[in-house]
């Protein structure tokens, strides 16, 4: 499992790890606990191009229908193969086997740190 206080978060539930010019990104614990039960995650594949914003999947669980946002713009270098095959992982292990793609960036826009996401959720 990842170190939270590490990573950076958007508004919209999601968490990025950065590595040099790569953003690992998932969705937080919070949002897997408001979704539900994931049963099907749909990821773009490896070489899309994505703007930072804009829905790049979707994530269904038993309650609904959630969308997954590119919090940079770059090019998608990896979906997690292994959320495709068991989508609980992002229940199970949101921070660790549950993220969901890697994308190669060239800038980094402005990010919430642990604390201020933290204070996002507590409202």
């Amino acid at each position: 499992m990842t170190d939270q206080t590490s990573l950076q978060y958007t508004a919209e539930h999601e968490w990025v790890l950065v590595d040099g010019d790569t953003a690992t990104v998932g969705i937080t614990a919070y949002a897997a606990d408001k979704l539900g039960d994931v049963v099907y995650v749909e990821l773009p594949k490896a070489g899309s191009v994505v703007s930072g914003g804009s829905v790049v999947g979707e994530i269904e669980s038993t309650k609904s229908v959630g969308e997954l946002f590119a919090p940079v713009d770059g090019t998608i270098v990896e979906a997690n193969a292994a959320v495709d095959a068991d989508p609980s992982l992002v229940n199970s292990d949101p921070f660790g086997a549950g993220w969901l793609i890697k994308v190669n960036f060239t800038a980094l826009p402005t990010l919430l740190s642990f604390d201020e996401y933290s204070a996002l959720v507590a409202e």
